[in-house]
């Protein structure tokens, strides 16, 4: 069933197949999405290359897991770079799970006047994640990055005209090389907190524990928005307010589920229409900055900047 309406959600096989290629296999998503996409009628992932980073240990240790994997069951040629990824794709999922190498091998995707998907995080700085925008912009690239979270009924659920403030959590772990804390998993509550509330924050405050860290959001209209960000791991909630009314999450809609994304990154790949804008995925790199600032002043609120 879910294949068919994931088939529906496309249409038709075209002519050509879209042919897919991934950067990074150090990261479950690659198998992940290729499985889902594979489900799909003229939607194929043709090849992969590996990257990685052997200084996360997340990356160097699933790295050939996962490509052994593409290539065993999903028919996935494994590539030797980059450039020879390029020559055989229409479109890019760039999936690396460290953000500190998605501007460098964006740069290349760009240079290539190839679409992409650039998963969480989009980088690892705000400026990287700046002069990705800047170059794809100039090259006239269209590109995107989002958080599966911001796609589905869960974030659905949660969305509503008159929001006057939410407060979101889910796990908060860390990797020591990602300077900005958030972009490594806070990522995804953040994610969600705009999806909510949507751009326009002017400040934020971040508050430190052993076991949590506490975001809170100022936007120019004058509501708050707070992320908790729980360690060592938790479920995804959130609670929104509304002018009359409270909506709370249903931990039942909260499980992932990769294909609302998927058909979103596949219609964005046919269109070259970003389902989510770039200056609010920019303004949530700048959040993410701030809140790193504001912990290194013990919890001073720091602007956006």
């Amino acid at each position: 069933m879910k294949a068919l309406v994931f088939l529906l959600a496309f249409g038709a096989a075209t002519a050509a197949d879209l042919r897919i290629g991934i950067i990074g296999t150090d990261t479950s998503h690659a198998t992940a999405f290729t499985k889902v996409l594979h489900e799909s009628s003229g939607v194929r992932v043709v090849a992969a290359f590996k990257g990685g980073s052997p200084d996360v240990e997340s990356s160097r240790t699933r790295v050939d897991k996962f490509a052994d994997e593409l290539r065993k069951s999903y028919g996935v040629e494994i590539v030797p770079d980059i450039p020879a990824l390029l020559a055989k794709v229409d479109a890019v999922l760039l999936l690396s799970v460290d953000g500190r190498t998605h501007l460098s091998q964006a740069r290349q995707v760009i240079a290539a006047r190839k679409p992409m998907f650039i998963d969480k995080p989009l980088a690892s700085t705000l400026e990287d994640a700046r002069e990705i925008a800047r170059l794809a912009r100039t090259a006239g690239v269209p590109w995107f990055s989002s958080s599966s979270l911001r796609f589905g009924p869960f974030a659905d659920s949660l969305k509503a005209a008159d929001v006057t403030g939410a407060v979101v959590w889910g796990p908060g772990p860390t990797e020591e090389h990602h300077e900005l804390e958030l972009t490594w998993y806070g990522i995804h509550s953040v994610e969600l907190l705009y999806t909510v509330m949507g751009s326009g924050c002017e400040n934020v405050s971040m508050v430190s524990g052993k076991d949590a860290d506490i975001v809170t959001g100022r936007w120019k209209d004058g509501r708050v928005g707070a992320v908790r960000l729980i360690r060592p791991y938790s479920d995804f909630g959130a609670t929104v307010f509304r002018a009359k009314a409270i909506i709370q999450s249903d931990p039942k809609l909260a499980k992932v589920d990769y294909r609302p994304t998927l058909v979103r990154i596949v219609e964005f790949f046919r269109t070259g229409k970003p389902p989510v804008e770039e200056a609010e995925t920019l303004e949530i790199f700048a959040f993410m900055d701030a809140a790193q600032r504001s912990k290194a002043a013990n919890g001073a609120t720091q602007p956006l900047r």
